[in-house]
């Protein structure tokens, strides 16, 4: 038995789940989701959610506040008074499992971040390195207890959890190139999904007849024109 299968999934009620573009262009394409269904802004001050990987964006109704794009949270019937994951399947507690099990809803279609838990990479990009997970995620409350015990190498797939990374930080590695352009001149909110959609709508171009650097463009240029109009 894995060490989730009979898991409350504590690990999707506890955290701030950091989200990158490509990640929301795939639910709203992919899985036609709409954006503010699936994603909401978390205040980090701290940088406790971003930990140096996910970019900080701000907007012009909260100017002074970073935020960090995150999945969104919502009520738990399982343990009422609680949050859980927008997309966290709950079964209620019963005898055989005291506090209920907890499944993905979109499972095969999770964002990096959940598919890199509970590891990082090393410096040189090579090794991937486990982490030790507290025992519980947030004040103590049952609901956020999390892992039963710590993960080992054998429950995690070598190769799947290398290349999760590698994309993890790549695409956090533009996305916070995208957060550069926004953070010039911070739009309003409600204007972030379609920012977002132009550029991860624009990242394959025919090859130039002649690739000079006058005739070249980055994605995240041709992202200005629309942060000037927001």
């Amino acid at each position: 038995m894995g060490i989730c299968d009979s898991c409350h999934s504590g690990c999707c009620r506890s955290f701030a789940v950091p989200i990158s573009g490509a990640d929301i262009h795939q639910f709203t394409h992919r899985q036609n989701l709409n954006f503010w269904d699936f994603a909401c802004r978390w205040e980090d001050a701290e940088g406790l959610i971003s930990r140096n990987l996910a970019p900080h964006f701000f907007f012009a109704d909260d100017p002074e506040t970073p935020f960090v794009i995150c999945l969104k949270h919502i009520p738990s019937a399982s343990f009422p008074g609680t949050t859980k994951c927008r997309f966290l399947m709950e079964c209620l507690p019963d005898e055989e499992y005291p506090k209920g099990l907890g499944r993905c809803g979109i499972y095969q279609e999770r964002p990096q971040t959940c598919r890199c838990f509970p590891a990082k990479l090393n410096d040189s990009n090579e090794l991937a390195i486990l982490y030790d997970i507290p025992s519980n995620g947030r004040d103590g409350e049952p609901a956020y207890d999390l892992c039963s015990r710590q993960w080992t190498a054998s429950d995690l797939n070598p190769n799947e959890t290398i290349q999760s990374l590698i994309i993890a930080r790549y695409e956090m590695t533009f996305f916070s190139k995208i957060a550069m352009i926004w953070n010039q001149t911070p739009g309003e909110w409600n204007h972030f999904p379609e920012f977002i959609d132009r550029i991860y709508s624009n990242r394959i171009i025919s090859e130039p007849r002649q690739n000079t650097p006058s005739q070249s463009t980055t994605v995240t240029e041709s992202a200005e024109p629309f942060n000037k109009a927001a």
